[in-house]
């Protein structure tokens, strides 16, 4: 049996691609320590993915490891020697990085570092996936010449007008902390890749999003809008009139495209992973489809001041991806993905 290790095991993405390579036979090893509810309160506590994980899998075993105790994590890659590693683990907020630097630096950049210096010692052969973000592009894409229409902020330079290429510039521009912390480590697995030859990828994350996600307003922008339709609760919108853009992707389409590299990996690759154009939506635009699954008028605020470092417009070119992985493609919808996530809150508030 094929044993894959995974990292932030009990939150969005790592739970899905733990669910989704438990379906596929393989032996499923999760590190998580709920980290999430230490950076964001009790709304971000993740054990109720855990205790999903652990009731429902066939073959998944949790080991409460904090990704930056470099020794527990090269004792566990030492002894698993897994098959494959993928890395989700992180301190995903631009926001909450200003107050926490050195939590949010140490878990996303020196926490991959542990884990690439581990896989390098232990199974270096073993595909390395590593959930990145576009936040590493900073905001050089508010450089581009936008449109502005009825909803939505959109590209008015025909260069992108299949959305932002894994060449964008990473270089001169403001990241915010977080952007920074995950930049480091995404070159980082770029150079353990080239330098040392080992198969690794940066999957470049728009908004991942799903019905297992635990929302909060710094994080999670689908899943938090949600909740505060159906609690009846003021959602605040941050700048740009509520027409800023992003991309969503289910998890289940990112943990497909994670199978697909395992079973045929690349060195150092980089890819910007997210729905791409079809699946875009403005801030305006996710309310009035809430608002259709759930029934609830949907009730905001809107606060002048952006949020540092805030994409006005972004989606994905998934243009190499599809090139690279023909047989990977987006295959659920921003309606249906939405409609899970309403389902989803639906029955925990019950």
């Amino acid at each position: 049996m094929k044993r894959i290790l995974i990292t932030g095991s009990s939150g969005l993405i790592g739970s899905e691609v733990c669910s989704y390579f438990d379906s596929k036979g393989w032996d499923v090893h999760g590190i998580d320590n709920n980290q999430r509810a230490v950076f964001f309160g009790p709304s971000g506590d993740t054990r109720f993915n855990q205790e999903r994980l652990v009731t429902e899998l066939k073959s998944f075993h949790h080991h409460e490891i904090d990704i930056r105790n470099r020794e527990g994590v090269a004792a566990l890659i030492g002894e698993l020697r897994p098959d494959a590693i993928v890395h989700a683990a992180a301190q995903p907020s631009h926001d909450r990085a200003a107050a926490i630097p050195f939590d949010d630096f140490d878990t996303n950049a020196t926490g991959t570092l542990n884990l690439l210096e581990a896989a390098r010692q232990h199974c270096p052969e073993s595909p390395f996936a590593h959930m990145s973000t576009n936040k590493v592009y900073g905001d050089a894409p508010n450089l581009i010449e936008l449109s502005e229409q009825e909803t939505r902020w959109d590209y008015a330079d025909a260069r992108y007008a299949d959305g932002i290429p894994e060449t964008f510039t990473i270089d001169q521009s403001k990241h915010s902390l977080f952007g920074a912390s995950k930049l480091a480590g995404d070159v980082m697995v770029q150079e353990y890749g080239r330098y040392f030859g080992m198969p690794t990828t940066c999957l470049r994350g728009g908004c991942l999003t799903g019905p297992n996600h635990a929302g909060v307003e710094l994080h999670g922008f689908l899943s938090y809008l949600v909740r505060c339709n159906l609690e009846n609760r003021e959602y605040t919108i941050f700048g740009y009139k509520g027409k800023q853009v992003r991309d969503n992707i289910h998890s289940l389409d990112v943990a497909r495209f994670v199978e697909s590299f395992i079973a045929a990996p690349r060195i150092a690759e980089v890819y910007n992973i997210g729905g791409g154009k079809p699946n875009s939506c403005s801030i305006l635009e996710a309310f009035g489809l809430v608002e259709e699954f759930s029934g609830v008028p949907m009730k905001y605020t809107y606060s002048g001041k952006n949020r540092e470092g805030d994409h006005i417009c972004y989606y994905s070119d998934l243009s190499k991806m599809r090139e690279h992985y023909p047989e990977w493609d987006i295959s659920v919808s921003l309606p249906e993905t939405i409609r899970q996530i309403v389902e989803s809150w639906q029955h925990r508030l019950t």
